[in-house]
């Protein structure tokens, strides 16, 4: 009888990614909340002695962060923390997001199986509803990833990995959070109302509700973070 040939085992490739993760929030709560302000350097070395890791989650974990806009690489001069958005730029940044979300929640409402969309979007408006709106973005975490996967979940239920990468690309949500370290967020039930307006919209399929209430939520959206901004 013929001895049974077994391939080799191969060993599962050990990922960082939770150790990147940890070093990831980490700075972005350190820079959310004032710890690391606007313009001071960040050195990958001294980072990695501090949080007792390697340079390479550090340094991925910037990375990261650079794509947001919370972070800057400069020529010879490495990482530095950004400094945070004037009125104008935060003006821009959501005008930008107004030319993109409102097509794409109607998009997604167009989706024939979208059941799970629906789903994702109710359990995240009542995830934000419930959350703690603290003053120091660790007690108002929940809030901003609810706030975040709401939006997010939407772009994916499009299935157009290209607009995907156009809204990823855009890091509006935590630019928009630095607003409420110190003071707590302060929009939350206009929030929650909107976002459930547009969860109604997309699961009843219909594209010009959608995105008529997109676009009425990032009105909002900009007219209270302006106003943040002047307070």
């Amino acid at each position: 009888m013929p001895t049974e040939q077994r391939r080799p085992v191969r060993p599962e490739r050990i990922s960082p990614r939770l150790v990147v993760d940890d070093v990831h929030d980490q700075l972005l709560r350190l820079i959310i909340d004032g710890h690391l302000p606007a313009d001071s350097p960040l050195s990958i070395d001294a980072l990695a002695r501090e949080f007792g890791v390697s340079s390479s989650p550090v340094r991925e974990a910037l990375t990261r962060l650079e794509s947001t806009g919370l972070v800057q690489r400069l020529a010879l001069r490495g990482y530095r923390v950004a400094p945070a958005l004037t009125a104008d730029e935060l003006a821009d940044l959501i005008d930008a997001r107004l030319l993109l979300e409102p097509a794409v929640a109607a998009a997604a409402a167009l989706r024939p199986a979208r059941e799970g969309l629906v789903d994702e979007l109710e359990a995240s408006v009542v995830a934000l509803a419930a959350a703690p709106r603290g003053e120091q973005f660790d007690s108002f975490r929940a809030y901003y990833d609810a706030d975040r996967e709401f939006h997010r979940a939407i772009v994916a239920g499009t299935h157009n990995r290209f607009l995907v990468h156009a809204y990823d690309a855009l890091g509006s949500h935590v630019q928009r959070f630095r607003l409420f370290s110190g003071r707590g967020v302060t929009d939350a039930e206009a929030t929650v109302s909107e976002h459930r307006a547009i969860a109604l919209a997309i699961a009843a399929g219909d594209a010009d509700a959608a995105s008529q209430a997109m676009q009425a939520h990032l009105v909002g959206v900009r007219t209270r973070a302006l106003a943040e901004i002047h307070d």
